[in-house]
Parts: structure tokens; C-alpha cells; sequence
């Protein structure tokens, strides 16, 4: 498949696919005029490196891994990165369950405030700054 519907199927614009072939992320085949040629398992390629990235990988981090996760080759380095690489995600869900169990209160009294018109009430934490 050429760039173009490569981008389409995968919701990636086409300087993004440019920019993971030049970091060895993705290939492709040129055909005798220039264009890109894609086979069809680049759709999941792509779909993985968007997942990696979304998780808060460098470029040279998903290439590190990427041997281990399409191939099924590692060595004890990758282990330890993958390794580390799921501690920080972790921390990262950590951090946004809190975050949300915050906003759910926030929300809750922001609701009750609606309805009855009275002030939200001062949070439990008094870290976090009430606008006044």
C-alpha cells in the first residue's frame, strides 16, 4: 500500500510515517518512480509505535524494544528496559487514578454547589489551592 493509505488506515499523518522511516521505525519499498510501498503488517507496526509513544517513549526507546516485540528477540538489556519502561507507566496510572479520584470530588462538589447554590467546600488537601 502506498503512504497516503497508510496514513488513512492508521489515523498517522504522512510526515509522521516519513519521520518513523527515518528512524528506522517503519520500512517501506520505493517502487522505480520513488513512491512508498508498504506491505500490509505495517498497519500493526504503525498502530504499536503509536501505542509505545503514547505511553511516553523516545523514538530511540520504541526501536530499542521494537526487535523484542515484532521479532520476539531480546537480550538482558531489553529486559531491563521493558522492565523499567512498565515501572514508569505504572507510576504514570498511579499518578492519574489519583488524579481523577481528585476531579471526581472536585466534580462532586462543584455538582452540589450547582444545586444548591452554597460554596464548594474547602478540600481535604490543603495543598491544593482553593480560587477565591
Amino acid at each position: 500500500m502506498r503512504i497516503g493509505e497508510l496514513a488513512k488506515r492508521t489515523g498517522v499523518s504522512v510526515r509522521a510515517l516519513r519521520y518513523y522511516e527515518e528512524q528506522h521505525l517503519l520500512t517501506s519499498e520505493r517502487s522505480p518512480s520513488g513512491q512508498r510501498h508498504y506491505l500490509e503488517s505495517a498497519v500493526d507496526r504503525v498502530v504499536l509505535i503509536q501505542q509505545l509513544y503514547a505511553a511516553g517513549l523516545s523514538s530511540r526507546a520504541v526501536l530499542d524494544l521494537l526487535p523484542c516485540v515484532v521479532e520476539g528477540r531480546a537480550n538482558p538489556g531489553t529486559l531491563d528496559r521493558l522492565a523499567a519502561e512498565r515501572e514508569r507507566i505504572d507510576a504514570q496510572i498511579t499518578s492519574l487514578l489519583r488524579t481523577r479520584q481528585r476531579m471526581d470530588e472536585v466534580i462532586g462538589y462543584a455538582t452540589t454547589s450547582a444545586m444548591t447554590g452554597h460554596a464548594c467546600p474547602r478540600p481535604a488537601n490543603p495543598r491544593v489551592p482553593v480560587p477565591r
